[in-house]
C-alpha cells in the first residue's frame, strides 16, 4: 500500500479502525465505500449509513466481517465532502414551515425549509434548494431555495436536475463572479514584453460552428529546406487565475465543464471562458505555445515551449476547413493543405508504433426554440477535426515529455499525467474468443501485440455488418483514463508520456499542467501539495460529467422518440443483459429495452456472457449482439429515461412460436405506454 493509501487509515486505537472512501448505494439500499488500496470494499447496512447519499466522500469505521466472508462490514461516521448539495423537487409550505420533496429518489427525505429561507417560493412550485444543515440521521436536511422553476420549461427543469443531481452547480458565487470581474480587456505592454509575440504569423482557430470558448489556435509560417514553423497556441487561463483564489477553488471544485444537448454548464464563468480567455479572431490573446519546425512528413526537427501573445486572423467551424480538404476555395487553402498533410502523417505514425484506431461517432440533437429535439444528426470524425486533433495531441506529448525528463532534488517533478491502463484480462479473453466467431484472431502475449491485433481487426472488419459491434465490445474492454502522478503511460494513444495542455478553459487538469510547465520553464519548482488527491477529485469530476451527458443525450432521445410511439424501425442489438437486450435504431440512434419477459412468447431465454447473447432453452433462438431486428417503440417514459421497445421479426433467424402465442400477429400496436402492460424487470437496469 502507497503512503497516500496509508493515511487513510486514520485511526487503530481500541480495536477501531476508521477509513476514508467513496460511498456507492446499490438499488436495493446497500451501501459499499470503496477505498483505495484495499482488496473488497466495506459493506454499509441502510441503518448504518447517517447522512451519506451514494457519491459522497466519507469516514467509514470498521466493526468486523460477514459470516463466512473476509468482506469488512461498517458504519459510516462522517460525511467529508458531497457528491450533491443541490436538489430540485416540489415545494410545499405549511403555515410554519415548509418542505422539499426531492424529484430525484437519490435523496430519500424531504428536506426542511424554515419560512425565512423560501426566499419567494409558493406553495406547488418546481424549485432548486441547496442543503445548508443536515446533522443526525434522523433529522432532515434543512435547505434553502435558490431557484424557483415552476415558469421553466419541462426541459429546463430536467437539464438542471441532471447537472445537479451529479454535483454541478447552476451559478457561481458572488466572490467568484468577482474575481473574473476584475480583469480588464486587452493586453498589456509590459507583459508582452516577458512573451514571444507572434501577432505577425498567420494564426486560424477550428471549431464547432456554435463554439463560443475558442481555446486553441494554429499558427503557420513557412520556412527553408521543405520546413515548416507550427505552432500550437492554448488560451493562457493560469494568468488569470490565481493559486488559490475563489475563482480557482471553483474551477478546481467543478474540474470541468459539461456538454448537454442545449447548454453548457461552463467551468469557469463566462467573463472568462467567453470572453478575456477565449482565442476569438482579430483580437490580441495571451496564450501558452508549443511551436515546432516540422516537415511534410510530421518529422520533427525541434520545438520550443513557452508563453506567447498572438492574433487569430480566422475563425473556421470544422466544416469549412472540411470542404476546403475536399477541394473547395477557401482562406488560406494551400496552407491548410499542407496542415492537414503533416497531420495525416502524424496520425499514420501513431497508428504504426501502437495506437488504436478506434472510429467515432457523435450523436448531435436539433432542438427548437424550447429545447425539444426535432431531429438528429450524426457526425463522423473527419480529416477537419483529424488536423487539430494531431496537432494537440502532439503539444499534450511534448509538454509530458518535457517535465517527465526533469528532476526536483533527485526526484521525478510531481505532474498530473494522463494515463491509460492496458485492457482488462478478463474482459479481454471473453471479447477475443468472440471475434473469433468472425474470423478475426487475436495475440494477447504482449500489450504490444493486443494493440496490433486490435488494429487488424479494425482494418478487417471495415465495411461488414459486424463492425459496429465488435468496435463497441473492443472500447467496452478498454481500461478508463485517468490523471494521475504516476506515469504508467497511454496505452490507446501509444505514448510512454501523456498530459492534458491544450483544454485549460474546459479542464482544470490543464490549469495545473501550465503551472508546473512554467515553474519547470523558470527552473522554480515548487511541487504542488497533495498532487494526487487533486488527479482522483479531476477524474471523478470528469466521470460524473459524463454520466451527466449521457442521461442529457438519453432523455433527449427519449423525448424525441414520443413522436414515434407504435411505429416500427431497423435496429441493432446493441446490449445484453438476463433481462433482455437493448436496441438501438438504425436511423436515430436511439436505444431502447426489449424485455426478456416480452420474448416469453417464443422461449425461455439465458443469457450467455461469453457470446453476448440471449440463447433459447429449447428452440436455440438468439439474440445475441450486433444482430439486426426490427422492432416497435411501444413506451417512453421521460422520467427514468426509458425507451420500450417490443421485437417484431429477427430477419437473420427463424422464428419459432411457442404452440400456444401468435407471437408477431399480436404486437401491439402501443399509442401509449398504457397499451401493453408493464414489464416487472425494468428495474434491473
Amino acid at each position: 500500500m502507497s503512503k497516500s493509501n496509508k493515511k487513510k487509515i486514520k485511526n487503530q486505537e481500541a480495536g477501531k479502525k476508521i477509513y476514508t472512501g467513496k460511498l456507492e448505494v446499490t438499488r436495493s439500499g446497500m451501501g459499499f465505500v470503496v477505498v483505495e488500496g484495499l482488496e473488497k470494499d466495506i459493506m454499509v447496512e441502510r441503518d448504518n449509513m447517517d447522512t451519506a447519499l451514494s457519491g459522497d466522500e466519507v469516514k467509514v469505521e470498521v466493526r468486523g466481517h460477514l459470516d463466512n466472508n473476509r468482506r469488512l462490514k461498517g458504519t459510516i461516521i462522517g460525511v467529508v465532502r458531497r457528491k450533491q448539495s443541490e436538489f430540485s423537487g416540489k415545494v410545499e409550505v405549511h403555515p410554519h414551515f415548509a418542505f422539499l420533496m426531492p424529484d430525484s429518489d437519490k435523496m430519500p427525505v424531504d428536506i426542511y425549509i424554515p419560512l425565512h429561507l423560501l426566499n419567494g417560493a409558493k406553495n406547488g412550485d418546481h424549485a432548486m434548494v441547496r442543503i445548508v444543515e443536515w446533522t443526525g440521521k434522523t433529522k432532515n436536511p434543512v435547505g434553502e431555495i435558490v431557484s424557483v422553476l415552476t415558469n421553466e420549461s419541462i426541459n429546463e427543469i430536467a437539464m438542471q436536475g441532471l447537472l445537479v443531481e451529479n454535483g454541478f452547480p447552476l451559478g457561481f458565487p458572488d466572490d467568484v463572479l468577482e474575481d473574473a470581474a476584475r480583469y480588464p480587456e486587452g493586453v498589456d505592454k509590459q507583459e508582452i514584453k516577458k512573451r514571444k509575440d507572434i501577432r505577425n504569423v498567420l494564426t486560424i482557430t477550428i471549431d464547432p460552428a456554435d463554439a463560443k470558448d475558442f481555446d486553441d489556435a494554429i499558427s503557420f509560417r513557412a520556412m527553408k529546406g521543405g520546413w515548416y514553423e507550427i505552432g500550437v497556441h492554448i488560451a493562457d487561463v493560469s494568468h488569470y487565475i490565481e493559486a488559490g483564489s475563489a475563482l480557482d477553488k471553483e474551477a478546481y471544485r467543478r474540474a470541468t465543464s459539461v456538454y448537454l444537448p442545449d447548454r453548457v454548464s461552463p467551468m469557469l464563468p463566462e467573463r472568462l471562458s467567453n470572453e478575456l480567455c477565449s482565442l476569438r479572431p482579430h483580437e490580441d490573446k495571451y496564450t501558452f505555445s508549443g511551436i515546432f519546425q516540422i516537415n511534410k512528413q510530421g518529422k520533427v526537427k525541434d520545438h520550443w515551449i513557452g508563453k506567447t501573445v498572438i492574433h487569430s486572423d480566422r475563425r473556421y467551424a470544422y466544416e469549412d476547413v472540411q470542404e476546403i480538404i475536399e477541394g473547395a476555395e477557401g482562406d488560406y487553402g494551400k496552407e491548410l493543405h499542407i496542415l492537414n498533410e503533416i497531420a495525416q502523417n502524424l496520425r499514420s505514425q501513431r497508428f504504426k508504433k501502437g495506437a488504436i484506431n478506434f472510429s467515432s461517432q457523435e450523436v448531435w440533437f436539433k432542438l427548437d426554440a424550447t429545447g425539444k429535439p426535432v431531429g438528429i444528426i450524426i457526425k463522423e470524425s473527419k480529416e477537419a477535426h483529424q488536423l487539430i486533433e494531431e496537432f494537440m495531441l502532439l503539444a499534450n506529448r511534448t509538454v509530458a515529455e518535457y517535465v517527465g525528463g526533469l528532476k526536483y532534488k533527485g526526484e521525478k517533478i510531481p505532474f498530473p499525467y494522463r494515463v491509460h491502463d492496458v485492457p482488462n484480462e478478463d474482459k479481454l479473453s471473453v471479447f477475443s474468443l468472440f471475434a473469433g466467431k468472425f474470423g478475426v484472431k487475436f495475440d494477447l502475449t504482449t500489450p504490444e501485440s493486443i494493440s496490433k491485433s486490435f488494429n487488424k481487426m479494425l482494418e478487417t472488419v471495415q465495411g461488414k455488418p459486424e463492425q459496429h459491434v465488435l468496435e463497441q465490445l473492443g472500447i467496452r474492454t478498454m481500461s478508463k483514463a485517468v490523471y494521475t502522478t504516476d506515469n504508467i503511460g497511454h496505452y490507446g494513444l501509444g505514448f510512454e508520456n501523456y498530459c492534458h495542455f491544450t483544454s485549460p478553459i474546459r479542464r482544470y487538469p490543464d490549469v495545473l499542467v501550465h503551472r508546473i510547465l512554467q515553474q519547470c520553464i523558470e527552473n522554480d519548482i515548487q511541487p504542488i501539495k497533495h498532487l494526487e488527491v487533486q488527479c482522483r477529485h479531476c477524474s471523478d469530476q470528469e466521470r460524473r460529467a459524463m454520466e451527466t451527458e449521457r442521461s442529457a443525450n438519453k432523455y433527449k432521445q427519449v423525448e424525441f422518440m414520443q413522436s414515434y410511439v407504435g411505429e416500427d424501425f431497423d435496429a441493432v442489438i446493441s446490449g445484453v443483459a438476463t433481462f433482455g437486450f437493448w436496441a438501438e435504431t438504425v436511423e436515430h440512434k436511439c436505444e431502447g429495452m426489449v424485455s426478456v419477459s416480452d420474448l416469453s412468447e417464443f422461449d425461455d431465454f439465458e443469457f450467455r456472457e461469453g457470446e453476448y447473447a440471449l440463447v433459447g432453452r429449447s428452440s436455440g433462438l438468439r439474440f445475441a449482439m450486433g444482430d439486426k431486428v426490427k422492432v416497435r417503440v411501444v413506451a417512453t417514459d421521460l422520467g427514468k429515461r426509458r425507451i420500450d421497445y417490443t421485437i417484431l421479426e429477427l430477419p437473420e433467424a427463424k422464428m419459432k412460436r411457442r404452440p400456444d402465442s401468435n407471437a408477431f400477429e399480436n404486437r401491439p400496436k402501443g399509442k401509449n405506454k398504457n397499451d401493453r402492460n408493464k414489464t416487472t424487470n425494468r428495474k434491473k437496469r
